[in-house]
């Protein structure tokens, strides 16, 4: 099995489902509210233990109710939480609207995250004997760097999702081999919106990029090589919740298998598209059997 250390947060997912989404200073009336577990680093070790990773947390949630439904989650799912510390206070929440197309937006309150500033002994040592580390940006910017400089240091291969989207700093971007935004943090990040151009300029500073493109597929390009667009599966989208982090999920895994690039990102966004035709985000993550046979 695929060793992946997942440094990330965990949140319980507040789920408004909308006609439409409200504009600014507008009140609309939903049909459904959903509290499903997630945050990023939670759904893609969710994700990837689902594919068949064998998967640890490391991270914080709070000491509230939310904080034990979130851990029993992870540990239904198979994933190590021996590293998924307690914190005084709140979990963090993330308040997600979905409107009818399957299309969200997100506000994300970080809670018990906010906690993860630095790693001690034991996070290292994990993220030191793990062969992929997953990496977002919904922890303090102080510790995403401390995981991607120790598993720099060890050789450990390292995938960071930039979500929510903010300046990367170069001491991050030394230590990352593989980016994966979606199209919208590409062209926050590269500064062009034509996603062949801003892979071109994120090159410029990480080995390889994956931009996400929902129904359009995946664009991969990687340093001397030319980009490479991969067409995703024709489905019928109810949620797209959680999608990015199934596929950055089940792409580790199959990375860690040594699975060739092409193979790979079919396998991964065969798992995505299996995910956005559910409801929620970790509760609509496939099964490794599932992706077989998709």
């Amino acid at each position: 099995m695929t060793g992946i250390a997942v440094l990330g947060s965990t949140n319980m997912d507040l789920v408004a489902y909308v006609d439409r989404a409200p504009e600014r200073g507008e009140t609309v009336t939903g049909r459904e509210l959903r509290t499903v577990p997630g945050g990023k680093g939670a759904n893609q070790a969710v994700a990837a233990a689902r594919a068949g990773g064998e998967v640890t947390m490391i991270g914080a949630v709070g000491d509230d109710e939310y904080g034990t439904e979130l851990r029993s989650g992870l540990e239904h799912a198979g994933v190590d939480t021996d590293l998924l510390h307690t914190a005084e206070g709140p979990s963090g929440t993330a308040h997600i609207v979905v409107d009818d197309t399957g299309a969200n937006s997100i506000v994300v309150i970080p809670g018990a995250n906010g906690t993860v500033t630095a790693l001690g002994p034991g996070e290292m040592a994990a993220i030191a004997g793990a062969e992929l580390l997953l990496l977002q940006l919904e922890l303090p910017m102080s510790a995403v760097i401390e995981g991607a400089r120790t598993a720099h240091a060890q050789g450990v291969r390292t995938i960071l999702t930039p979500s929510p989207v903010q300046p990367l700093p170069s001491e991050l971007l030394d230590c990352v081999d593989l980016l994966v935004p979606n199209e919208h943090e590409a062209t926050a990040l590269s500064g062009f919106t034509d996603p062949h151009a801003a892979a071109r300029h994120l090159l410029g500073q990480v080995p390889a990029v994956v931009i996400t493109l929902g129904a359009k597929g995946c664009l991969y390009a990687a340093r001397g090589g030319e980009p490479v667009l991969f067409p995703a599966p024709e489905v019928n989208a109810v949620d797209t919740t959680g999608a990015g982090d199934t596929f950055v999920g089940t792409l580790a895994v199959a990375l860690g298998e040594r699975r060739p690039v092409p193979e790979a990102l079919a396998w991964a966004s065969a798992a995505a598209a299996l995910c956005v035709q559910r409801p929620g985000a970790s509760a609509s993550m496939p099964y490794r059997t599932e992706i077989d046979a998709a």
